[in-house]
C-alpha cells in the first residue's frame, strides 16, 4: 500500500521516524513553516496538496485537525470503491479516526494499525462494525498456534452463547505485538486486533483477577480480562478469565443504550 503522511506542525512532523519504522516505505509532506524530516517535500496549501495526491496513494495519513482533513478532501471523493483510504490523527497521536474508505478502502484496519503503533484510540464509525458490542481479550504462552487461539475464541463464546458476529476486536498486550499465532488467528477469523500497553494494564482501574504466574513471566498482574475491558468503551466482564487448551480468553460487552 503507498501511502502518504501529511501534517501541518512541527509537533506533527515529530510522528515521522515512528511511521518510517512501521511503514518503511512512506512518503512525507510538511507545511513549507515546518522543518525538513529527513526527504520530506514541502507544501504551502494542504487542499491543493491533496488534490493533486489523492490519486497517487492508497492512504492518506493526516496529522491535523479532522475538519482541515475534511475541507481538504471536498472536490477529491469519488468512490468508496477506489477512494484511498483516509485517516485523521491529532498530533499528539491519541485519536487515530477512520476518515474514508473504512471497510472497502482499508481506512478501519489503517487506524487500528496507527492505534496499535502510538497506544492511541482507533475510532471507527462505521455501523457495520460498531453495532458490535463484544471484546474478547487474549492471554498466550509464546509460540502458541493459530489455531489453538482460535479454538479458544470459539469455545469462549459457545460458552456465553454468542456468536463471532458480535465480536468488534480481538485484544492482547503489547508484549505480544509480534505473536505469530496470534495474528494468523486474527485474520482466519477475520477480527481486528487491539494491543494495550503494558502501562495501560498496570493502571487499569477495573476489578480484575489476578495471577503471580502472569505478573513474573511479563510483569502485569494480568492480560486477558483488563485487555478486554481497556480495548472498549463502558464496559463490563461478560466472562471472566478462562482457559482453553492453554490459551486465556475473557470476554468484555460494551455497554451502549442504542445497541441493548
Amino acid at each position: 500500500m503507498k501511502t502518504a503522511f501529511i501534517t501541518l506542525s512541527r509537533e506533527g512532523s515529530q510522528l515521522i521516524p515512528h511511521f518510517k519504522r512501521e511503514f518503511g516505505e512512506i512518503d512525507c509532506y510538511l507545511h513549507e513553516t515546518v522543518a525538513a524530516v529527513g526527504n520530506s517535500q514541502s507544501f504551502a496549501h494542504i487542499s491543493e496538496l491533496t488534490h493533486d495526491i489523492f490519486p497517487l496513494y492508497r492512504a492518506l495519513i493526516y496529522a491535523a485537525p479532522c475538519g482541515v482533513v475534511v475541507r481538504s478532501l471536498a472536490g477529491c471523493v469519488a468512490s468508496k470503491l477506489t477512494d484511498p483510504a483516509v485517516v485523521a490523527l491529532d498530533v499528539g497521536a491519541r485519536w487515530a479516526v477512520s476518515l474514508l474508505g473504512g471497510h472497502e478502502g482499508g481506512a478501519n484496519d489503517l487506524a487500528l494499525r496507527i492505534a496499535n503503533l502510538f497506544d492511541a484510540e482507533a475510532i471507527v464509525t462505521t455501523t457495520t462494525e460498531a453495532v458490535k458490542k463484544l471484546i474478547v481479550g487474549l492471554g498466550c504462552r509464546r509460540g502458541i498456534a493459530c489455531n489453538r487461539i482460535v479454538d479458544a475464541v470459539e469455545q469462549a463464546l459457545a460458552r456465553v452463547d454468542m456468536p463471532l458476529s458480535s465480536v468488534r476486536l480481538l485484544a492482547s498486550a503489547s508484549v505480544k505485538s509480534d505473536e505469530a499465532g496470534l495474528l494468523e488467528a486474527a485474520a482466519q477469523l477475520k477480527l481486528p486486533l487491539r494491543f494495550i500497553s503494558m502501562e495501560q494494564i498496570r493502571q487499569c482501574p477495573y476489578a480484575i483477577s489476578q495471577s503471580d504466574f502472569v505478573q513474573k513471566s511479563v510483569g502485569v498482574p494480568a492480560v486477558a480480562e483488563p485487555v478486554a475491558l481497556l480495548a472498549g468503551r463502558r464496559t463490563t466482564l461478560l466472562l471472566p478469565k478462562t482457559i482453553f487448551s492453554s490459551v486465556t480468553v475473557a470476554i468484555a460487552r460494551e455497554n451502549c443504550t442504542s445497541l441493548e
